[in-house]
């Protein structure tokens, strides 16, 4: 029950921080009368990269056991938890980009309002974008939406939904801009799912992280040749 209660705290002071702390991203600024957006761009993205970098090693510090035992884990057993959860991958890909297909021909060729959000700001700062993507994203957001979840929901089929739905959901959301975003929840949360499927499968945060790392390195690497040719 100690141990129990241990990981549901683990979980909420993940998720806690996570959002907490990108709430209160813009209030050094505020306190000084600064407007961040009226800052150069080299300056937002020298803090919001040490910010992120804050954010990443406070998440690391929380499941630092986890990690540690992972990392030993995975030593040991990469091949075969790798090549078991290629189907899931292979199937929450071919969700994805089914639906965004479907979804495409619906709005006369749009995309979903994160992906141009990320698409704007690639072309902007594209190392920055890169490294956030490739980097940053993959081990905050498996530490955070499926460790921190798996930590509260427990080991079950509830956390699979909850946290394919709760990564979907956030990165819809927050971009919306049309009625018919809100079916981007279908692509985004395949691949949410998939990836808590990984961890429930295997018990391993570094099997989802390494697809979550190949994943946004494929979609970023297409992404940085189109902006080239």
């Amino acid at each position: 029950m100690k141990d129990r209660l241990k990981e549901v705290l683990l979980g909420v002071g993940a998720l806690f921080t996570y959002f907490f702390l990108n709430m209160c991203a813009t209030i050094p600024f505020d306190i000084i009368g600064v407007d961040i957006n009226s800052l150069p761009r080299e300056i937002k993205v020298i803090y919001i990269s040490i910010y992120e970098l804050l954010i990443l090693c406070i998440i690391l510090i929380i499941f630092n056991k986890k990690i540690e035992r992972d990392f030993k884990d995975i030593l040991k057993h990469h091949k075969e938890y790798y090549s078991k959860s290629m189907k899931y991958y292979l199937t929450g890909f071919i969700v994805m980009v089914f639906s965004n297909t479907i979804l495409a021909l619906l709005s006369n060729g749009g995309i979903a309002g994160n992906e141009e959000n990320v698409r704007n700001l690639f072309k902007v700062n594209p190392i920055y974008v890169y490294i956030s993507a490739v980097i940053f994203a993959p081990i905050v957001e498996e530490l955070v939406f499926r460790q921190g979840i798996r930590n509260i929901c427990g080991k079950n089929i509830v956390f699979v939904i909850v946290s394919g739905l709760v990564f979907g959901s956030l990165h819809v959301i927050t971009s919306m801009t049309t009625a018919l975003d809100i079916f981007y929840l279908i692509p985004y949360s395949a691949l949410g799912i998939v990836f808590a499927l990984m961890l429930y499968k295997t018990d391993n945060i570094f099997v989802s992280m390494g697809f979550h790392f190949m994943h946004n390195g494929i979609l970023m690497a297409i992404q940085f040749m189109t902006f080239l040719f």
